[in-house]
């Protein structure tokens, strides 16, 4: 354990961030939650909550002054909503805006904050090519919206490096009961149907939410890490395997049912790329730093999920 006390984290009210929370209070820290609603008093002593607005360019300066470090999360989900082009335009702004807003305010206002870790996705690369070797941390960025958004996001987030150690994570899709996805993929299995999407073969990668707080505290804790590293399970699965795990470990009837990729098109619109994209990344970065998975394979992570 560092001597680090008081962790700022942005998006501390959402899914990935609240099991953070948890994680970092059970290890001895304070935790600050920067939110829009900053009036918000918690239950817990050891959680505080601040004003963080970037739209509105506001902020509790005085909640800033207080980090020893500060992991930032926020962005408006990628998968809630159809990509209208106002819709696109708030996934760019919640990522690019709110990380310059950011990181203007700590250098100004938080002269302890020492560490700055930050979200980004899997999103970054391109569809992989059946025979390719995984996609690493120095691969480019693929010139598509989520690509832009990614490397845009990213861009801001470096700035940081200025005047704190930096790590960015590239998240891949993270499973938990209270994810976006995982309740998803499970729902159609409760009435015995499995959805194959397209083709079934796309590679998902994947992490459950606990390893990922997990994570994210061990970068917050081990001071050699630095730079961008893939927050993705050592065990990538297709999407028709994630389903069978998922099915298998529920111990229901699964029906296979095709969703051909023209009707996620209709359905989705320009969202169904990411669906239908087969993704294949490598964790070997974060494991060579010593990192280690509670739950590197897929049935263990829906066994953990489903509490079985």
């Amino acid at each position: 354990m560092t001597n680090m006390k008081t962790i700022g984290i942005t998006g501390g009210t959402g899914f990935v961030g609240t099991h953070l929370t948890h994680l970092l209070v059970s290890r001895g820290y304070k935790v600050v939650i920067f939110t829009r609603n900053g009036h918000q008093v918690s239950k817990d002593t050891n959680v505080a909550y601040a004003l963080l607005d970037a739209s509105k360019q506001q902020c509790d300066t005085k909640a800033l002054a207080s980090l020893d470090g500060i992991i930032h999360l926020a962005g408006a989900g990628v998968a809630d909503k159809r990509w209208s082009v106002a819709r696109k335009k708030e996934i760019v702004d919640s990522r690019v805006i709110g990380s310059n807003f950011l990181v203007t305010q700590l250098k100004q206002h938080a002269p302890q904050c020492a560490t700055f870790i930050a979200a980004s996705a899997t999103g970054f690369y391109g569809p992989d090519s059946a025979n390719s070797i995984p996609f690493t941390e120095t691969s480019p960025a693929y010139n598509d919206f989520l690509g832009d958004t990614c490397q845009q996001w990213e861009n801001a987030t470096h700035k940081a490096a200025a005047f704190a150690r930096t790590v960015i994570f590239r998240f891949g899709i993270v499973l938990g009961k209270e994810s976006g996805a995982f309740p998803e993929f499970a729902k159609p299995l409760s009435f015995g149907i499995m959805p194959i999407l397209g083709s079934g073969k796309q590679i998902v990668p994947w992490i459950e939410v606990d390893d990922l707080a997990r994570m994210l505290v061990y970068a917050l804790e081990n001071t050699n890490l630095n730079g961008i590293y893939n927050a993705v399970a050592p065990n990538p699965v297709s999407q028709k395997e994630l389903m069978k795990a998922i099915a298998k470990v529920k111990g229901s009837l699964a029906i296979p049912a095709p969703a051909p990729a023209f009707v996620l098109k209709i359905m989705l619109g320009e969202m169904s790329i990411e669906i239908l994209k087969s993704c294949n990344v490598s964790n070997a970065k974060i494991m060579k730093t010593g990192f280690q998975f509670n739950y590197p394979q897929i049935q263990d992570a829906v066994k953990a999920i489903l509490g079985k």
